[in-house]
């Protein structure tokens, strides 16, 4: 399993996209802690961020390249964008003016 992308929520914990994992787990960077996992129903996890009008939905992207007819029978939702509710909340992005 490889990791991805990653996000930041309010309280400075890590969330991270796992490639060939299924999932997005939520870390305590401080003490390595893993402390919370949501499963995707797509096996090619590629990044996660905080958005809504609460910034308490975590959008989760997917892959389905490499993916064999079987797979994506498996998954067919494999690709596709994910949004799960969450307790926690994410951190407004800021702009960048170059």
């Amino acid at each position: 399993m490889i990791t991805d992308g990653m996000t930041i929520d309010s309280e400075g914990m890590l969330w991270v996209a796992h490639w060939g994992g299924w999932k997005v787990s939520k870390w305590d960077p401080m003490t390595g802690e893993k402390l919370h996992e949501v499963k995707v129903p797509a096996e090619k996890v590629t990044a996660c961020a905080f958005g809504g009008d609460n910034l308490n939905e975590l959008y989760i992207t997917t892959a389905r390249v490499g993916l064999s007819e079987e797979d994506l029978k498996e998954q067919p939702n494999a690709g596709g964008l994910f949004c799960v509710k969450t307790e926690e909340k994410g951190v407004p992005a800021y702009t960048f003016k170059g």
